[in-house]
């Protein structure tokens, strides 16, 4: 016996205003991710950046008077989200940053509104929506368009290819991590306590690839490197995070993966005036596809039946 899904309701203001702080936050936020680069490992930086986060948040949590204990069982869902959202997914996205400029990392990672559907087919079994297969056959078009002049030019194939795959890789665990979230959340656990304890356990991800891979736990003495980690720990991880995973609750992950749409527009804005980004056709019509793909996939469609 099938139900059909409720159909969904249009966005109140508060999700609407969730979504605004979402886009401009994570908009805004790969120019600082690229700055980080250079001096100080990736892995130390990831260290610094959320383990700076986590402290907020457990003050914040302290405060008021929040839950901040859980099970064990609880501790290993943190645990394993935490090095999908908040380790592994960033660390890649570090290391891409070493051969694409900011908006283009933005462009690939805004997929994420493809691929979140996508892998809820796949955990389902339930065959993908047309729109689904329309939006994913644009986007990958967009991304050839974008990509593909760079990596057939000889001397910049290379680089263009292995950011271009780092960046991809670092999409795909956002995902899981979306769709993890979304079930945690079904199960009752409160946002901002699990988006805390995920972080700390990031933060013990980062460090363990770090000691592993013997970097030295440094930081770099520059206002640039400070102001980056400061803009990253809190607006781009407290509190967009915390946005955009309220969102993913409130909405869904498809809908809330929507802003994923609007955050490469704003992050190549910044990358053109502060990265020199150099604007081609192929570049333009490539992005224009990624965000039509996009938008068609979380449209509004029909309610889906559900055993």
């Amino acid at each position: 016996m099938h139900k059909a899904l409720p159909q969904r309701s249009a966005l109140g203001a508060v999700d609407l205003a969730l979504f605004a702080t979402v886009v401009i936050v994570w908009g805004t936020s790969w120019l600082p991710l690229r700055l980080q680069l250079g001096v100080v490992a990736p892995e130390v930086s990831g260290v610094w950046r959320f383990g700076f986060a986590a402290i907020v948040m457990f003050g914040w949590l302290l405060a008021a008077g929040a839950r901040i204990r859980f099970g064990l069982a609880d501790h290993f869902r943190f645990a394993l989200l935490g090095a999908l959202l908040f380790c592994f997914n960033f660390l890649l996205a570090y290391y891409s940053g070493f051969y694409l400029t900011s908006g283009l990392l933005a462009v690939v990672f805004s997929l994420a509104a493809v691929i979140n559907p996508l892998l809820a087919a796949v955990l389902w079994r339930t065959p993908p929506e047309t729109r689904v297969v329309l939006g994913a056959i644009l986007g990958a078009g967009g991304v050839a368009l974008l990509f593909g002049p760079e990596i057939l030019a000889t001397e910049a194939s290379r680089d263009t290819l292995i950011g271009l795959m780092l960046v991809f890789g670092a999409t795909l665990f956002f995902c899981s991590g979306n769709i993890l979230s979304a079930a945690y959340q079904l199960r009752g656990i409160p946002v901002l306590p699990a988006n805390t304890w995920c972080m700390f356990y990031g933060t013990l991800w980062f460090a363990l690839i770090a000691l592993l891979r013997g970097e030295s736990f440094i930081v770099e003495w520059s206002a640039r490197y400070f102001l980056s980690i400061a803009y990253l720990a809190i607006p781009s991880t407290v509190v967009a995070f915390a946005a955009y995973l309220t969102l993913l609750g409130r909405i869904g992950a498809g809908r809330a993966a929507y802003s994923t749409v609007l955050v490469p527009v704003v992050a190549l804005v910044v990358s053109t005036l502060f990265e020199s980004y150099q604007w081609t056709l192929a570049a333009a019509l490539g992005v224009l596809l990624v965000v039509v793909g996009n938008a068609i996939v979380l449209s509004r469609g029909p309610a889906q039946p559900r055993g």
